[in-house]
């Protein structure tokens, strides 16, 4: 036995106005759109008709409801019962149930929005020459339908709607929400629309172009557009079409870095009403520099219209945008313009990540965008032109470890460290495979530096024991070459992969017996330590090298540790703290107790005995050779009791 489906209208209401509708402001949409299918409706039989859409707030009609007048095709009372009192039941659908491509309207639901805001819906519709039909619906899910009597007969087809305000909810009906609503969504619309007798349809959409209208008045057009829309003056603007999809609009490139994690959302109208202030999904995910408004008369919206439905077609719609987009960087990099290295400046971040996957991207980072470089900033091409392969590092902090010194050395290195430089320099044989590009570690480095001769080595043998056990607790493996630059007593070298390992090996000694197997898997095999490389060029290290004191080789050894972690903007763990304060609280006491022992350099002169008048000081005392002489007082010996 069948039976059929009941609908509770309070928990439709209550679906629509918490999940599927953002905001109650929505009703306003659903109205002017069943009101435009309406007049497109009756134009398919009715050619000339112009139609137009009047609503009229409390305000007006003085009994504080709103009405909503349409001049289209209206309603038969069988369409009233089958259309109205039907969820989901629409008329612009095809004998198939597909949308038909002329309405903005596709799911039935558009009215049962309105009891966001009313507790009763009144609906007076004409269809040609058929009487009135009068509907009343009610937020319990109770309707009405009776035929106007006479004297309520519409002049004409078409429709009124008047809604009734719920409790608490008469504010979204008011005169200047109702305006401010009718003029977000239906602004652009190519069917007059006013409220309260004030129009709502401004001038030319963003996306026409008018012959009569100059360049220079478009842009500037546009920009105000822009500033009102969007709430900046734009660095420059993109026209946009894809006739696949009747898709025209405008793309506004932001005049001020984007971060790539913001959400970027889009203004998008579906045959001229605004569909949402926030679509996401339309560009590509590298595309976050700019903000467009487009119109689009083929994409699919969701069934809340906040939202395009994703499928095959947003997809072409969305690699067809990011064609001309890229298209439009390239024409910029042909020209050769100012306008480009600005708008590198700006967006570099959009660009680099464009090039990741795209070789004509990677074309312009090469010949525009400077890297940081030990020998300045250059762009890649210039790179090559003067010093042939490109040797990078792939992070911040080797670059800063070792660019001074592969500089001193006579190697370029480029900082390709920063977000996705790394994966560019490396994409470069894709352009011509000629280009020999090379990834420098510091283990690479130290590879180049110049070793020490036998003699010298074999001297330094005792000194690099006492550091090497001094540097064991750190972790750290202690060698002694000669290099450039003089002025730089020691380097610190740390590759990514040792990095790595020490990071594990850390987290080992952290973790639980699960996480000390696993991660005793990972670092099993690996015993690479980081680097620290004293400059025998250099003459405090020659000075460390030939004290002979082994507590201050120790200090100086640890003082020179930690000042190069510190040349390389490396973090300091609590034991490198420790040794830090160890050296130079060690070394600044050495210092200050050789500043107070008793000079030994300039003892007394043995031939010029104390003056009479001036007894002896402490620290030159009589000499022992020849008595001191006496004063006139032979009983009263020179000095004080405290002097002797």
């Amino acid at each position: 036995m069948g039976y059929t489906f009941h609908v509770d209208l309070r928990g439709i209401v209550d679906l629509l106005s918490h999940h599927l509708y953002a905001s109650p402001q929505v009703y306003v949409r659903e109205l002017m759109q069943n009101a435009v299918d309406a007049i497109a409706a009756r134009r398919i039989g009715e050619p000339g008709v112009r139609g137009d859409v009047r609503f009229e707030s409390p305000t007006s009609t003085g009994d504080g409801t709103l009405r909503i007048h349409d001049s289209g095709i209206g309603l038969t009372e069988e369409q009233v019962h089958e259309l109205l009192a039907t969820i989901g039941r629409s008329s612009k659908r095809d004998d198939f149930g597909f949308a038909r491509q002329e309405f903005l309207g596709q799911f039935g639901i558009g009215l049962l929005s309105c009891f966001l805001v009313a507790d009763e819906i009144r609906v007076w519709t004409r269809q040609g020459d058929a009487p009135t039909v009068e509907w009343t619906g009610y937020a319990d899910g109770r309707y009405e339908v009776e035929l106007a009597p006479a004297d309520r007969q519409r002049p004409e087809p078409g429709t009124t709607v008047t809604l009734a305000p719920r409790r608490d909810m008469e504010h979204w009906l008011d005169a200047e929400t109702v305006h401010r609503l009718a003029a977000l969504y239906g602004s652009m619309l190519p069917i007059p629309v006013r409220v309260d007798d004030l129009p709502v349809t401004a001038g030319p959409a963003p996306w026409e172009t008018d012959p009569a209208e100059s360049g220079l008045a478009r842009r500037s057009r546009l920009a105000t557009y822009a500033q009102e829309v969007f709430g900046f003056t734009p660095f420059a603007t993109v026209d946009l079409a894809v006739p696949e999809a009747g898709l025209r609009g405008v793309a506004f490139v932001l005049p001020a870095p984007a971060n790539p994690a913001t959400r970027v959302a889009h203004r998008v109208y579906l045959k001229r009403m605004l569909l949402s202030e926030s679509i996401e999904g339309l560009l590509p995910e590298w595309a976050f520099f700019v903000r467009c408004v487009v119109d689009t008369s083929e994409l699919r919206p969701t069934a809340s219209r906040e939202a395009l439905y994703e499928d095959s077609l947003l997809e072409q719609v969305r690699e067809a945008l990011g064609d001309r987009l890229r298209g439009w960087l390239t024409q910029l990099g042909r020209s050769g313009s100012q306008q480009l290295a600005e708008f590198l400046r700006i967006h570099h971040l959009g660009v680099k990540a464009l090039a990741v996957h795209d070789d004509e991207m990677l074309r312009l980072v090469d010949q525009w965008w400077p890297f940081d470089t030990n020998q300045g900033r250059l762009t890649l091409a210039e790179f090559r032109d003067r010093f042939g392969a490109v040797r990078y590092t792939p992070s911040v902090d080797e670059f800063r470890q070792i660019a001074s010194v592969a500089a001193a050395q006579s190697i370029p290195v480029v900082n390709a460290g920063y977000v996705y430089e790394a994966e560019l320099v490396a994409r470069l044989p894709d352009l011509d495979p000629a280009i020999q590009v090379e990834a420098l570690s510091s283990t690479d480095l130290a590879a180049e530096l110049e070793p020490l001769d036998p003699a010298t080595a074999l001297t330094v043998r005792p000194f690099l024991a006492t550091a090497q056990r001094t540097l064991d607790r750190f972790g750290v493996e202690v060698q002694v070459n000669a290099f450039d630059p003089i002025s730089l007593p020691a380097l610190y070298l740390l590759d990514g992969d040792t990095a790595l390992q020490m990071d594990l090996r850390q987290r080992q000694q952290e973790a639980d017996e699960t996480w000390t197997a696993i991660l005793g898997s990972l670092t099993a095999g690996h015993d690479d330590r980081p680097r620290l490389v004293l400059n025998h060029r250099n003459p405090l290290v020659r000075q460390a090298i030939g004290v002979g004191d082994e507590q201050l080789t120790v200090l100086a050894v640890e003082g020179l540790y930690v000042q190069a972690l510190l040349l390389g903007h490396q973090p300091l763990r609590p034991v490198d703290t420790a040794a830090l304060n160890q050296s130079f609280l060690g070394l600044l006491g050495r210092a200050m107790a050789a500043g107070t022992e008793p000079s030994k350099s300039e003892p007394p002169s043995k031939s010029e005995p104390p003056s009479k008048s001036e007894p002896p000081s402490k620290s030159e005392p009589p000499s022992k050779s020849e008595p001191p002489l006496k004063s006139e007082s032979e009983s009263e010996p020179s000095g004080s009791e405290e002097d002797r």
